[in-house]
């Protein structure tokens, strides 16, 4: 929780029980329904009309590794390159990466396509050879958020094929999968 700056509000979503070791999670309004994942939760409290002075809104699942990730440093490489929609790269050894679009490659800042395994990509210009996040580690602009939102589907669970619909949320150009070398998250 200490990599979460001054400079940034949050809502987290996970299991708020094991928070109570916490100094602030005395102060923070908890929500806690059973059996219910981050994009029921984001349905319900994060309405773009909530959260429209946030510039930006990260629906993150909680099992990320964050420990060498730096949230202002990333959103500078989001502004640099105008995205509205991105992700920050899977380390190479990361366990359980279904696509290779999420791994980080070599030094570039931002990568817009890959390869994927043979017959997992029938146009190389569309998702998930192309334009692709994965839902695991969403980050949208205020402004793709607010279409994003209007997606997600009430009774929506786990999101599995929301990722390959948010791409209508964001102009062609700025449509990307990010990557930063130096703050990988590992899964």
């Amino acid at each position: 929780f200490q990599k979460i700056s001054q400079s940034f509000y949050s809502i987290m979503m996970g299991r708020t029980s094991e928070w109570d070791q916490f100094k602030w999670s005395k102060q923070a309004v908890h929500v806690s329904v059973r059996k219910q994942t981050k994009w029921w939760y984001a349905k319900r409290f994060l309405h773009p009309d909530v959260v429209a002075s946030y510039e930006y809104i990260f629906i993150w699942d909680e099992d990320l590794g964050v420990e060498y990730f730096n949230a202002e440093e990333y959103l500078k490489l989001v502004r640099k390159h105008g995205l509205e929609i991105s992700q920050p790269a899977l380390e190479l050894n990361s366990k359980g990466i279904t696509w290779a679009m999420t791994k980080r490659k070599g030094d570039m800042e931002v990568h817009k396509n890959t390869t994927e395994k043979p017959g997992w990509c029938h146009d190389p210009n569309l998702p998930p050879c192309a334009g692709f996040v994965e839902i695991m580690a969403p980050v949208f602009s205020r402004k793709a958020w607010r279409c994003v939102w209007h997606m997600i589907q009430n009774d929506l669970v786990h999101g599995w094929g929301l990722d390959f619909a948010i791409r209508r949320c964001a102009e062609v150009r700025k449509r990307c999968f990010i990557f930063m070398n130096f703050l990988p998250l590992p899964s």
